[in-house]
């Protein structure tokens, strides 16, 4: 998935504006955008904080004065075809230049969260939205709609165990999605579908559990430091790896070791005598 923040624009000569991938747009501001399918017939549509804008991808916009900040992101083709099953062959999107989405800003605005704190959650995390964002473009704005399938039961032992040796072999590496799919041969949002049903969590949410699991047990040896539990573990920077162990168990890793050792029965000689 791309991602980009785009500033305002006080350059009002129009621009053609032509994406690869299927582009769509949260902005974070009040502002107003100038655009249209014609350089000679540009429409302004006055936006607030939260408003979405999805892009015609085989014409192209025209876009002349643009003074919202937004968030642009581009979701590819292999995500929505993914995600409709292969039902379309090409997959086509219904174009608005304005609208609301709550379930689709939810994911916009972690997007943003994850790239001002320098997406420290890494390639999983991105992969996992973009195939959300997938989903729910698909079932919203496809021109042709065919009902997604939906997964009867989920992933056998097998594959599930499978998935377990794949983490704990990548433990110390970034991990996506579609690799994960690929080890258990299926589809990158069919394994997504089957892999929640199956646990009861997506595949980013599995695997942040499965590193802070192996963060706690690094914990415990009394002479582990915070930052090459943080590294083994996969994460970029100790602050990150500060931040979510403190969200999943309560308490920061310095103090996860500092209570583990307090608790710890002092160790009295035996008497000599």
């Amino acid at each position: 998935m791309i991602v980009e923040l785009v500033h305002p624009d006080s350059d009002t000569k129009p621009r053609h504006w032509v994406r690869h991938d299927q582009a769509f747009a949260m902005m974070l501001r009040p502002g107003s955008i100038e655009w249209g399918t014609k350089r000679t017939a540009l429409e302004k549509f006055n936006y607030v904080a939260g408003d979405l804008a999805l892009c015609d991808r085989h014409q192209g916009e025209w876009v002349g004065l643009m003074n919202v900040e937004h968030l642009q992101l581009g979701v590819s083709d292999a995500a929505l075809l993914a995600s409709s099953d292969g039902a379309y062959g090409e997959v086509e999107l219904r174009y608005s230049r304005k609208f609301a989405d709550a379930r689709l800003s939810a994911m916009v605005a972690a997007v943003h969260a994850e790239m001002l704190a320098g997406f420290p959650s890494g390639r999983l995390f991105l992969d996992s939205v973009e195939q959300a964002m997938a989903v729910a473009l698909v079932h919203g704005h496809a021109v042709r709609h065919r009902p997604v399938q939906v997964s009867r039961g989920g992933l056998g032992a097998a594959r599930l165990r499978r998935i377990r040796e794949l983490v704990r072999a990548k433990m110390e590496d970034e991990l996506s999605l579609d690799e994960m799919a690929e080890s258990v041969g299926l589809s990158t949002a069919h394994f997504a579908r089957m892999f929640r049903k199956s646990t009861g969590q997506t595949p980013h949410q599995f695997v942040l559990r499965q590193r802070l699991e192996r963060a706690k047990a690094l914990l415990r040896a009394p002479d582990a430091r915070v930052l090459d539990v943080a590294v083994a573990c996969g994460f970029k920077t100790q602050q990150h790896f500060a931040q979510v162990f403190r969200d999943l168990w309560g308490v920061s890793p310095t103090e996860y070791r500092q209570d583990r050792f307090d608790s710890q029965p002092e160790f009295t000689p035996a008497d000599s005598r």
